[in-house]
């Protein structure tokens, strides 16, 4: 199975990527883990976009579409894979159905995870991290024992830059702006699998499967 998972920052889609990559037995390609796989790896793209990334410049599309197309030659991929944050906008879809159309393969669905913006907002916003563990809370959703305490070493919990509502507003807006159109793309060719994100991440998980249960 081939597939591609979307969905705005905080849809979930990662945890339903990782459910999905262990129900299918397919390879999960993160474009963030791939580059710093390339990079460490020192592969000739590796070494290309490391001269961008150094210089905090943008890796061009036609660097990341190389990386890419080295990575679903990979053994693992033969089997299905996910992919998670590419592409990013409708240049790079045409160009990844370019890319496999030169291979001889073809996306089988589009999971879109759908969660509308201002219930993201709340999600986000609400988030606490423990700067110490790691340990992740939630101000209604999964509080601690004790308010701005870590359940699981003690030390003190705090809202990240990256979850105020300003950031996230802005984050929202380059994804409704740049990457939605992705979903629309997809959808003139009918593979598309938009899916509610909102509730228990088992049930979300289990309508994943009922729209892929015809591929």
């Amino acid at each position: 199975m081939r597939l591609l998972i979307m969905g705005a920052p905080g849809a979930g889609k990662g945890t339903q990527a990782a459910l999905i990559k262990e129900e299918y037995k397919i390879a999960h390609i993160s474009t963030g883990d791939m580059f710093r796989a390339a990079i460490k790896n020192q592969t000739p793209t590796g070494i290309e976009a490391k001269g961008y990334i150094d210089k905090g410049q943008l890796v061009p599309d036609s660097t990341t579409i190389k990386l890419v197309k080295e990575r679903l030659m990979e053994e693992d991929c033969k089997n299905g894979f996910l992919l998670d944050g590419f592409p990013r906008n409708t240049a790079q879809a045409e160009a990844l159905d370019e890319m496999l159309k030169e291979v001889g393969i073809k996306l089988d669905a589009v999971v879109n995870v759908d969660v509308a913006d201002e219930f993201l907002i709340d999600r986000i916003t609400g988030r606490r991290t423990c700067l110490a563990c790691g340990a992740s809370f939630h101000v209604t959703s999964k509080k601690p024992l004790k308010e701005g305490i870590c359940d699981i070493c003690g030390a003190e919990l705090v809202q990240r830059k990256d979850d105020c509502e300003e950031t996230i507003k802005s984050r929202l807006q380059v994804y409704h702006g740049q990457t939605a159109p992705v979903i629309e793309y997809f959808s003139k060719q009918g593979i598309v699998k938009n899916i509610p994100g909102v509730g228990d991440i088992n049930e979300i998980f289990a309508n994943i499967k009922k729209a892929l249960g015809d591929l």
